[in-house]
């Protein structure tokens, strides 16, 4: 036998294997159900699948299918669910009163009132429309009881997706909606219908044989205010803290679990949180991505300038690390001028608010690709730096010429050159790699990690803290090459948000100089030492815009003295 015709075996048995695989699971319909039934969140459980959010949807929606050990853990879940949260039985089949033509209907027992899922009886010469929105005044005998059972159900495709088509009034609200039902009219799905603000209008539907004669009389409203529907602005706020509430309640429901798996041993239930923290952070992302307005794109296409050369080799990006230290001042020098080291509270979380590239980057040349609505990287040849008491904005430079640095960077640059500051010449800029981009970005994910660490330090809550600076700092050192996120690949976004970082302890830098400290040190992200009455100027505490003393095991009062070095 050729290798083909084995070739073409292969397939059939991949094919027979996957639909086997497919038929272990319930239908999508009944994934959503089991799962609201039992009150998961789609982050709940794409958390303990291990998997994104975007997953469950699509496994939700019958777009894709689980496989090997997923497949295996989202059966076992669903199997469980049932048995929990079975089916309800289906309703009983409707039964048809056939008569001949004319003959009046059977009398109600004595003392019936009718059932509560029926449709009353009505006069001959009274226009009656039931609530679905079917008119029942076309005859002129009375309409025999119409079960729940009777009305139109909605229709679904193979795929778990419901039927849609033409907009039209829905036949149970009247609120126009594209979806169908069996019968081919218009129909909400589910529990989907909204409360009429008008009238309904009139649709051409079959009518049930023996229904009252029609009236020239509309219905008379119900003499009530119409429900006041949300505004797009108020459904959004309302989606959006009822997604920080569930993306908050992630954490909460963590750091319970691993204590529960320590027996209550604080540091073993750290330690589990930082190792889960990557899948986590991730997780809430796309929980927080929920009710945002655009798509962003996780894996583009990058330009050679942000691949690393080599494991061992740095990147090529400048992210204007600053290591500055005044050169009028020395430990070494006889002196007692007091210095107070001071640390910034989460750099990186802060720094999450940034200007960020949403798609794939496009090449500029020149200063075509700077724009205050763009951002990426840019080569540039910078200005020199003449200030004797303020540390360079591009940090510490080997070599002189151009180099690639971040829109982070960039702005800073273009600030310090314009009219307000007046301290730099303007960088010029050679070629760029950007796309439209957003500062709020991050900012949803920005927000419930830093309430969720507020909260955690006003109730001394060592681990939940320790938890979420696991999960802000994991965030900004994986997404780029990173083999512990495969989730996402933007360098451009680790660099920027690096950069940012660097460009904020600047301006606590700048703003103590205009306090009149002087600037003794500036180091990495958070580190800035200074003389005088710093409190003054930083408000002190662990909030994100306060500081605090650094301690160190040198330095265990954060303070220390320096001389002045001869000019």
């Amino acid at each position: 036998m050729t290798d083909q015709p084995r070739g073409l075996f292969d397939a059939i048995d991949s094919l027979l294997q996957a639909v086997d695989d497919n038929t272990l699971l319930p239908a999508p319909p009944e994934r959503v159900r089991l799962r609201e039934a039992a009150g998961l969140t789609e982050a709940s459980v794409a958390q303990a699948l291990g998997v994104r959010v975007q997953s469950i949807q699509a496994w939700e929606a019958g777009r894709a299918e689980p496989k090997g050990q997923r497949l295996e853990a989202y059966r076992k879940l669903l199997d469980g669910l049932a048995h929990r949260f079975p089916a309800p039985s289906p309703p009983p089949a409707p039964t048809t009163d056939v008569r001949p033509e004319g003959a009046a209907a059977p009398a109600p027992e004595a003392g019936a009132t009718g059932a509560t899922d029926t449709v009353g009886m009505a006069p001959a010469t009274e226009h009656q429309q039931h609530p679905s929105g079917l008119d029942l005044s076309k005859s002129p005998v009375p309409q025999a009881p119409v079960t729940a059972s009777q009305l139109p159900q909605t229709a679904w495709r193979a795929d778990g997706l419901v039927v849609q088509g033409e907009p039209e009034a829905c036949i149970r609200c009247g609120v126009v909606t594209p979806f169908k039902a069996t019968d081919g009219r218009s129909l909400h799905p589910g529990a989907m219908c909204q409360p009429p603000t008008a009238t309904p209008p009139a649709t051409d539907v079959p009518q049930y044989a023996g229904s009252p004669a029609p009236a020239t009389v509309a219905p008379e409203l119900p003499s009530q205010a119409p429900a006041r529907v949300p505004s797009r602005p108020q459904r959004r706020a309302k989606s959006a803290a009822r997604a920080q509430a569930e993306t908050t309640g992630l954490i909460t429901r963590a750091v319970h679990e691993e204590l529960e798996r320590a027996e209550g041993d604080a540091d073993a239930a750290l330690q589990a949180l930082i190792k889960r923290a990557i899948p986590d952070v991730m997780a809430m992302f796309d929980e927080t991505r929920a009710t945002a307005r655009y798509q962003y794109t996780a894996y583009p296409s990058l330009p050679d300038i942000l691949h690393k050369p080599s494991k061992r080799e740095p990147g090529q990006i400048w992210e204007a690390r600053p290591n500055f230290h005044h050169p009028h001042y020395s430990l070494k020098a006889p002196g007692d001028i007091r210095v107070t080291a001071l640390d910034a509270n989460a750099a990186y979380l802060s720094a999450l608010k940034c200007w960020l590239p949403i798609g794939k980057l496009e090449h500029y040349t020149g200063s075509d690709g700077v724009d205050p609505k763009r951002s990426g990287v840019h080569l540039i040849t910078p200005a020199e730096w003449h200030h004797p008491h303020l540390p360079d904005p591009l940090g510490d430079r080997e070599e002189p010429g151009a180099l690639w640095i971040t829109d982070a960077t960039l702005r800073l640059l273009l600030r310090l050159s314009g009219p307000k500051y007046g301290l730099i010449a303007s960088p010029t800029v050679h070629e760029s790699w950007t796309s439209g981009a957003t500062e709020n970005f991050l900012d949803a994910l920005r927000k419930v990690l830093a309430a969720a660490r507020e909260t955690a330090l006003a109730q001394e809550d060592t681990i939940t803290e320790g938890y979420v600076k696991a999960m802000y700092s994991k965030f900004v050192s994986t997404m780029g090459e990173s083999i512990h996120n495969r989730e996402i690949q933007r360098p451009d976004w680790m660099h920027i948000i690096h950069s940012q970082a660097y460009a904020n302890l600047w301006g606590k830098a700048y703003k103590a100089h205009q306090a009149g400290l002087e600037v003794i040190a500036m180091m990495g992200t958070d580190e800035l030492h200074v003389t005088g009455d710093w409190r003054q100027v930083f408000s002190e505490g662990r909030g994100l815009a306060q500081m605090k003393v650094k301690h160190s095991d040198a330095k265990a009062s954060g303070e220390y003295t320096v001389g002045q070095v001869a000019r």
